[in-house]
């Protein structure tokens, strides 16, 4: 472990209180970001984070800061934990600041967050060489209980990252695995997007238990919240997702098989093997339908996946019906901002030429001759 090595971990939520904690525990140099000053001013008056749960320990922070070029001057890997509506602006307010070989890591990139992000800085920032990766999903399941404290309720077995370019994923590995361990390689980013079990978890549950969710009554998110037709119907939106993965020549995995890989959790189905999962245990349903399960993982989740498989010819009607109801409860227009195919730079490429953009972040005349 290099000591001087720097994180800078922006977002100070669920995920970056916990993953802040962590790495300062261990003896990392830790600067943490959050948008809202009023969030941290515990933490710059007191920068020590105290977790709990599989993770017991008190970690200090090198600083905590609403400043952007404050948090990642001089930052070996910038770690990502903000909802993905924030994953474009953020690209953009961090731009300026940047300086070349630094790594950039989603944690996670929901469906196309690495694509958007690579994107942005070279439109901001065309002269820097920056590396931008993605995980599938977050490396806990977590939540903030304080100001200054965190719990960890389990850390994940295995999950996939990849970077752009693709021949740098194991150089982020490397960066990344006194730390995390738990991070293996992905082919490339399409392969982190489609592997994404957020867009199977958190829209479909909420929106079909969105009565007691309004009402704020008290459930167990996972372990409730998922009943045995709840479980059926997100294996149905799960083999759409792997079906969108074959087409594209995309090592899946379904939702069933991840909880085992992720936590050791079995099952004869999706409904039995959530019940057995210990890390769900304990994790309580929000309070409001105001939340990122829906106004995240809708858009820039489900959004590219019935995108990408519209483009393939692939129907997806558990997923459509799924934004439709969201849709419909919200009165948002969610294809608005979501990120589309179009928005991916994906629209009327060859599943090859996909692959090629997710590797390379462009695509040369020549590629174009290249065969799927």
């Amino acid at each position: 472990m290099n000591k001087d090595f720097t994180f800078a971990v922006i977002g100070a939520g669920n995920g970056g209180m916990a993953m802040a904690g962590y790495l300062s525990l261990i003896g990392y140099k830790v600067n943490l970001y959050n948008r809202t000053l009023e969030n941290i001013l515990p933490l710059i008056k007191n920068p020590t984070i105290s977790l709990t749960g599989e993770v017991e320990g008190v970690g200090v922070l090198n600083k905590a800061t609403n400043i952007i070029g404050e948090a990642i001057e001089g930052a070996d890997v910038i770690m990502v934990t903000v909802p993905a509506m924030g994953h474009y602006p953020l690209a953009v307010a961090m731009a300026p600041y940047l300086t070349d070989g630094q790594v950039i890591v989603l944690n996670p990139g929901r469906t196309g967050g690495a694509l958007e992000v690579y994107e942005a800085i070279k439109k901001h920032s065309p002269d820097k060489e920056i590396i931008v990766a993605e995980a599938q999903t977050f490396i806990y399941a977590c939540r903030a209980t304080s100001s200054n404290s965190a719990h960890i309720f389990q850390v994940k077995n295995e999950v996939k990252l990849a970077a752009i370019p693709s021949e740098k994923t194991n150089h982020v590995l490397n960066l990344l695995k006194f730390a995390y361990p738990q991070f293996v390689p992905a082919r490339d980013v399409l392969e982190t997007s489609i592997n994404n079990y957020g867009a199977i978890f958190h829209p479909a549950p909420t929106l079909l238990n969105s009565g007691h969710i309004e009402r704020g009554a008290p459930f167990e998110y996972y372990i409730e919240g998922i009943t045995p037709s709840i479980g059926a119907f997100l294996e149905k939106m799960d083999n759409e997702r792997m079906e969108i993965g074959k087409a594209l020549q995309i090592n899946t995995l379904s939702a069933k098989d991840w909880l085992y890989e992720s936590y050791g959790a079995e099952g004869n189905n999706l409904y039995e093997t959530v019940q057995a999962c210990n890390a769900y245990k304990g994790l309580q349903a929000p309070k409001g339908l105001q939340i990122r399960y829906i106004y995240e993982d809708v858009p820039y989740s489900l959004i590219p996946m019935a995108s990408i498989a519209r483009e393939l010819g692939i129907k997806t009607p558990a997923i459509n019906s799924i934004i439709n109801l969201a849709s419909l409860m919200t009165g948002k227009d969610f294809f608005e901002n979501g990120r589309t195919i179009e928005r991916l730079g994906l629209r009327g490429l060859s599943v090859y030429e996909m692959h090629k953009y997710a590797q390379t972040g462009k695509i040369d005349k020549k590629d174009r001759e290249g065969v799927a």
